[in-house]
């Protein structure tokens, strides 16, 4: 049973159980089978309080997201009615609480009386970081806790807190000795005379909380979080006057408009998309991850650099191995000098930094591959050397060692024939800084063995990265897609936008940076390299020459101090370069163009369907499985706002049929080849269907 209950010398335990994270599930009968234990104990004569306690690691993580598509009465309405049910208790109730606290779990534990925390607890109402507020009573019970201040800039921010700093707060009243349970019902035993005391009769503490909205309010807020913020604000402000119950009512109308409003949507899949990429198709979920303890980077540039202390972070060891012992000597300086940065800002104890230095070792002799169980090249993007680095690897490498490339783009199939051990090859790309970055792209090969595939996405779990398996080709999802959002850009400014505009408007609607900033960023030349490449390999589809043209002036962005901007260092805000904006205007003269005025509109439209249209291409190649890897690849390594969705889910959210009908009007156009509609957009809008439909389907 997922709910039970026993009495202890006079004390009745109700224990819920809903494993692994002990959800608040509606589904699994949790809020009413509470509900049912409390009636029980409540009518037994000789029980003097009551203990409301979760089995496993945590009590819970509050209501199951995968519920809240619903109307809203099915999603607040039964954690609702469970606390109003533990408000109209006759006994004293006391939460025990371990592992962690999180949203509706912390609200049901704030529908009790007393809260008993393990040492180790946390506590959060995360909600907004879905674009949400709590919605089961949070926003009104935390504050006559801790004071509004302080509850207001927890729930704003989503802040995850100890359990040191909720007993000072007030919002835990005990710390546990040892075991918890035993701590809960002992202190239970000591206030089961005192009768009632339930947060909602509390007095409210209000002192400073008019200058603490206008603090919050002039804070740079993420775009996609303002809404939920300033829903926030008000709830809490609501819960002011005299009557409990009209702030509680203002709060529930608050969470139930904003759970159908489009950020919270967006918010929401992109939470389920994360989580959903783990779960690879067709892989067997019962093959285990092999350990992986040690690991072998070749090459001590930047990626190799990012990816040891990705590594070492993790608490595993790394080793980097190049033949230049300059290079080596500078990777290890910069890292140390990462990591002792991350020390002194209070980010790690003195203790982590110095692990994370010992657990960095460095090599200029190639035979020092073995004895790791995952090797890791990051060289130079080029097929010859690759050839020669795995030709090495296969003669060096222990037996069953996993050999990966970090290759952005190149062909892992023909990577993998460079070895004798093709089902042992996978790529790994990383995106820069990789030690900051969260996406994994995983390049499953033709020959890659389901071991080694189960294996290297829980070496990105170890990591803390977010692996998404993509098959075989040139860019895999991301950087596939990202040419064709470049295409774009590029051909916007030949028909009669500015770099300073095309910018703009996609940062405008939401993007991190806009994509002619973000070529700066990463360097002009590594594009420059790759279209030259494209060039001779695909002829039929041709290029801007503007990205050209600024390369060849040795303009390749921040690190030269020009690239379509002029930075006075690296790292600076851009200015406008007049040169680049006369060599933009000449080259659309060149091409017998007559530049026009070209709205935000149209350039969010074409830079958003370009990703849509090819995202479409990869899923009938089979390149990503379903919109939702591609998805979670764009949140997390591209920019893309979460609180949009990504762009497959952006499309549904727009409608096929509208992106559709402005891929025909685009292709009318200059280089209108570009927008041949997918075939498998197409088939969507004929069957009246959305991308969604594909993801369900290939669960």
């Amino acid at each position: 049973m997922p709910v039970s209950s026993q009495i202890v010398n006079d004390i009745g335990v109700i224990v819920f159980s809903n494993p692994p994270l002990n959800p608040i599930s509606a589904t699994a009968g949790i809020p009413q089978g509470i509900a049912a234990e409390l009636d029980a104990l409540e009518a037994q004569p000789g029980v003097r309080a009551i203990v409301l306690a979760a089995e496993g690691r945590m009590f819970s993580a509050g209501a199951d997201i995968s519920e809240f598509d619903r109307n809203a009465a099915e999603v607040g309405g039964p954690i609702r009615a469970l606390i109003a049910r533990l408000d109209a208790c006759r006994l004293p109730l006391v939460a025990a609480i371990q592992g962690s606290a999180l949203g509706g779990g912390l609200e049901v534990a704030l529908g009790c009386d007393y809260r008993v925390a393990a040492q180790d607890a946390r506590f959060a109402l995360p909600e907004v970081t879905l674009g949400l507020i709590p919605g089961a009573g949070g926003t009104q019970r935390l504050p006559r806790l801790t004071g509004a201040v302080r509850a207001l800039e927890w729930i704003a921010a989503g802040s995850t807190i100890t359990a040191k700093t909720a007993h000072e707060a007030g919002l835990a009243d005990a710390l546990a000795e040892g075991d918890l349970r035993a701590a809960a019902l002992a202190f239970a035993a000591r206030v089961a005379a005192d009768g009632r005391r339930r947060p909602r009769d509390l007095p409210l503490n209000t002192e400073g909380f008019d200058e603490a909205v206008a603090a919050l309010r002039a804070k740079p807020q993420n775009p996609g979080l303002r809404m939920a913020v300033e829903a926030a604000i008000a709830a809490v402000s609501a819960g002011q006057g005299a009557d409990f119950d009209a702030g509680l009512a203002e709060e529930y109308r608050i969470f139930d408009a904003l759970l159908v409003s489009e950020p919270a949507r967006a918010l929401r899949y992109a939470f389920g998309a994360e989580r959903a990429v783990a779960r690879v198709p067709g892989l067997d979920p019962a093959l285990r991850a092999a350990e992986i303890r040690r690991v072998a980077v070749i090459g001590a540039g930047t990626m190799g650099i990012g990816i040891s202390l990705a590594i070492v972070q993790a608490g595993l060891q790394a080793r980097v191995i190049d033949l230049n012992p300059e290079a080596l000597e500078r990777a290890r300086a910069r890292s140390e000098a990462t990591i002792l940065r991350n020390r002194d800002r209070g980010r790690l104890s003195e203790a982590a930094a110095t692990a994370q230095i010992a657990a960095l070792s460095y090599s200029s002799d190639f035979s020092d591959v073995k004895g790791h169980d995952l090797i890791i090249e990051a060289v130079f993007e080029d097929m010859g050397v690759k050839e020669k680095v795995f030709t090495e690897l296969d003669r060096l490498a222990d037996p069953g060692t996993i050999l990966a490339s970090n290759t952005s783009t190149l062909d892992v199939d023909r990577i993998a024939d460079f070895t004798a051990r093709p089902e042992d090859v996978v790529g790994l790309h990383f995106f820069s800084p990789a030690n900051l970055m969260k996406l994994l792209e995983v390049v499953r090969g033709a020959k890659t063995s389901q071991q080694t595939l189960a294996t290297v996405m829980g070496f990105a779990r170890q990591i803390r990265k977010v692996g998404v398996v993509a098959g075989v080709c040139d860019g895999f999802i991301g950087n596939r897609m990202f040419e064709e959002y470049l295409r774009q850009a590029y051909l916007l400014l030949e028909e009669g936008a500015l770099p300073a505009q095309v910018d703009g408007a996609m940062e405008r609607w939401g993007m991190a940076m806009g994509p002619l900033r973000t070529m700066d960023l990463a360097g002009q030349d590594i594009g420059w390299n790759i279209r030259k490449r494209r060039a001779a390999e695909q002829p039929d589809r041709p290029y801007s020459r503007v990205p050209d043209l600024i390369c060849e002036q040795g303009w390749f962005g921040q690190k030269t101090g020009r690239g379509y901007y002029i930075y006075a260092e690296p790292g600076a805000k851009p200015g406008v370069d007049p040169e680049v904006e006369a060599m933009i205007v000449a080259e659309s003269a060149r091409l017998g163009l007559v530049r026009r005025q070209i709205s935000d509109e149209e350039i969010v439209e074409r830079c958003l369907f370009a990703l849509t249209n090819e995202g479409a291409r990869l899923l009938e190649e089979g390149i990503a499985a379903r919109p939702l890897d591609i998805d979670t690849v764009w949140m997390n390594g591209y920019g893309f706002p979460r609180f949009r969705g990504g762009p497959m889910f952006y499309a549904d959210r727009v409608g096929l049929p509208k992106v559709a009908a402005r891929m025909a009007e685009f292709a009318k156009g200059n280089q209108g080849w570009a927008w041949a509609a997918a075939p498998l957009i197409t088939r969507l809008n004929t069957e009246g269907r959305g991308f969604a439909a594909l993801n369900e389907g290939a669960k």
